[in-house]
């Protein structure tokens, strides 16, 4: 693919600001620009200007001065796309913007599409695949970890393991492709022993970028908590408390939230999706039994849940509370589970005491008074094993990555058995190529004109 023309569009987010930056990209950027810019203080063309430079002066259209602006250059190949590039920084105003932008489309240029100059990096070599996804990751990043992990990505982290294995890999297929060309001769240049022992070097590496993909899910995307329990426990004061904000009606009329209400934060940089749920009741109400059902759905997505009582009602309520959680455990083995005892304010310590003796794993909080919630949230923060980002590990974030390596483990767990099973070099290649596939599908090796459109479709316009 290669693309020719010249692309421009506003790199800055839309809408008014101080400033705005409109980038172009391609062999007549710095000629476009140029038709369109008076230096202050002497005549200067833009052509002829060094690359990482800056010039200010005015843009205008046929005499008519529409903005002072700074203009940024950049030849290639020393730029982001590789291509000539031009970054004008105008003023904030939205009439400016459309002004220039206009112009340049008048002259010759022609909109770029979602995520255009990052697919150009790509396509000269400035970026691999996997980089130029951590592009957008880190635009829509949230939190520590999520651009901590975006980061890492974009500066060549895991494309470099990936690159590594790849070509590894490809040492000993040259030899089992040159074994094919001697068939005749039952010869073999790929010394088993040693390619076995890659195999399993592999294979490690492999599962262990698989299984951070779990963590890595999370961090992206952030973990959705749900909260639940009877009507009146405190579960809209435990949201707000969370969020310090009157987010979710509080009364003591017990049904009070018939609908889910959801909200973000972050936590020792995760991000976490708290949901306050419907009371879990028996009920005649039409629209309170609709908001209990979308109570279970949202356990079922969640990935945490909260189960919150009333600990002043704990003695008259103990049997319904205890089937309750029961329940909650054996429907949703898999999910993680905190147990939360609110309005520990209004009981003596002595009750408390015996609480914890009864469920060793109880939190005690008061959720009005905000007291326990951090041990709430130390207890939220020791579930996300965030180890491997603390110690600067490849965490795969991205599902098309996660599926690759899986496709890709599957093949190299056949290799493994054909090197075991003495399987001829010609089946062994098959399965070969077809690991050396999908490693490529990662970094961009392999790709074509629909994958790309579906990766760079997620980009903002002007990246």
């Amino acid at each position: 693919m290669i693309l020719k023309d010249t692309i421009v569009a506003l790199a800055t987010s839309s809408g008014v600001g101080a400033i705005a930056v409109i980038r172009l990209s391609g062999p007549d950027a710095i000629a476009l620009a140029d038709a369109c810019f008076q230096s202050i203080k002497e005549n200067k063309a833009l052509v002829k200007q060094k690359s990482h430079t800056l010039h200010l002066g005015h843009f205008v259209n046929n005499k008519r001065v529409i903005d002072q602006v700074l203009i940024s250059v950049f030849k290639n190949p020393h730029s982001y796309t590789g291509e000539d590039t031009i970054e004008i920084s105008c003023h904030g105003s939205m009439y400016i913007q459309q002004e220039i932008i206009q112009v340049l489309l008048q002259k010759g240029a022609r909109m770029a599409d979602a995520g255009e100059f990052t697919l150009r990096a790509f396509i000269n070599g400035k970026l691999d695949l996997s980089q130029a996804e951590a592009v957008a990751d880190l635009i829509s990043s949230d939190s520590e970890a999520s651009h901590q992990v975006a980061m890492q990505q974009m500066r060549g982290g895991f494309s470099n393991e990936i690159q590594y294995l790849r070509d590894e890999l490809i040492n000993f297929a040259s030899l089992i492709e040159l074994e094919l060309d001697f068939a005749e001769e039952d010869v073999e240049f790929a010394d088993r022993g040693e390619f076995k022992k890659l195999i399993a070097k592999i294979k490690i590496v492999l599962k262990r970028l698989i299984d951070s993909f779990a963590v890595g899910n999370v961090i992206k995307n952030g973990i959705p908590v749900a909260i639940v329990g009877e009507p009146n426990v405190g579960k809209s004061t435990l949201l707000n408390a969370l969020l310090n904000e009157e987010r979710a009606i509080v009364s003591d009329i017990a049904g009070t939230t018939r609908d889910t209400i959801e909200d973000e934060m972050i936590i020792d940089g995760v991000a976490y999706r708290f949901i306050d749920t419907a009371g879990i009741r028996e009920t005649k109400d039409v629209v309170e039994n609709i908001g209990i059902q979308k109570t279970f759905e949202k356990i079922t997505q969640a990935q945490v849940v909260i189960y919150l009582f009333d600990v002043t009602q704990y003695k008259v309520q103990s049997t319904k509370y205890k089937v309750e959680l029961e329940s909650i455990k054996n429907k949703y083995p898999q999910k993680q589970l905190i147990i939360l005892g609110n309005k520990a304010d209004r009981v003596l310590e002595e009750v408390l005491n015996n609480l914890k003796l009864e469920i060793p794993e109880l939190i005690t909080i008061s959720a009005k008074s905000k007291d326990g919630i951090e041990k709430l949230t130390d207890e939220l923060t020791k579930m996300v094993n965030i180890g491997a980002l603390n110690n600067q590990d490849t965490i795969v974030t991205n599902s098309r990555h996660y599926d690759a390596l899986l496709k890709a483990l599957n093949e190299i767990n056949k290799i493994d058995e054909a090197i075991i099973n003495h399987i001829s070099s010609d089946l062994m290649a098959i399965d070969i190529r077809e690991a050396l596939y999908f490693f490529g599908l990662i970094t961009g090796e392999v790709t074509n004109d629909e994958l790309l459109g579906n990766i760079f479709a997620n980009f903002c316009i002007g990246k």
